[in-house]
């Protein structure tokens, strides 16, 4: 995605946000999601027919780069492979328990063991010695993996839903299985409380489009400062 894309991707978003409560907008809102969507994940999870904000990303993004941590940005010091795994469990989470009511795809195989990191929560408030180590030993191809297999679930969650869905707000039971599956570090509750003011349609504006935007332009400009000045 160039800089024209990436302007229009911001345009469509603020449409979509326009138009997702109203009923009678209900099937445009999905076909817009779906391509809002597709623009975050590689182009292989949905057949993209254009290039990927994803794909920009990992274009020459060198191991070394991916893992490195920390990293010297303005605004965060985690690594780029943090960043890509915590996205990917944020819309896990949110798009499969919140939203559908179904257990998490993290749940559904055995993805921490081929993950071979063993953190079911979302990454908020972890510690130095818990990113480092996540950096150092995550299964990269894995996690391309199971990033792919959560954009596919939230396509089929958000294709499925009625009229009138996205007015609905997240019921307190989904987060309290969240809770229960330690899917948010209790230093990080105010995650859980945030959510839970949530309507579905504010689930689908940030943890399934917006969130996962601004964390991969990150993630972009951390390898740019990496690997242009060689370290």
């Amino acid at each position: 995605m160039d800089l024209k894309q990436r302007k229009q991707w911001n345009e469509n978003h603020k449409r979509l946000t326009h138009i997702i409560l109203k009923p009678n907008e209900h099937q445009t809102s999905i076909e817009l999601f779906l391509d809002q969507h597709r623009l975050l994940h590689a182009t292989r999870m949905s057949n993209s027919p254009v290039p990927t904000l994803e794909d920009e990303l990992f274009i020459n993004l060198c191991e070394g780069t991916l893992r490195k941590y920390p990293v010297t940005a303005p605004d965060t010091k985690n690594s780029i492979v943090w960043h890509i795994w915590h996205i990917t469990r944020i819309e896990d989470m949110t798009m499969n328990v919140l939203v559908n009511n179904d257990e998490q795809v993290l749940h559904s195989g055995q993805w921490n063991k081929e993950l071979n990191v063993n953190y079911p929560h979302s990454g908020n408030e972890m510690t130095e010695a818990e990113i480092t180590d996540l950096s150092e030993n995550i299964d990269i191809q894995a996690l391309i993996a199971y990033r792919i297999e959560v954009g596919r679930k939230t396509r089929e969650v958000v294709s499925r839903l009625l009229p009138n869905a996205f007015n609905q707000k997240v019921e307190a039971e989904r987060i309290k299985v969240l809770e229960e599956q330690k899917a948010v570090k209790k230093e990080a509750s105010w995650l859980l409380e945030y959510w839970g003011k949530k309507t579905v349609a504010g689930l689908i504006l940030m943890p399934a489009t917006r969130h996962i935007f601004l964390h991969l332009n990150k993630s972009i400009r951390i390898k740019q400062r990496i690997q242009k000045k060689g370290d």
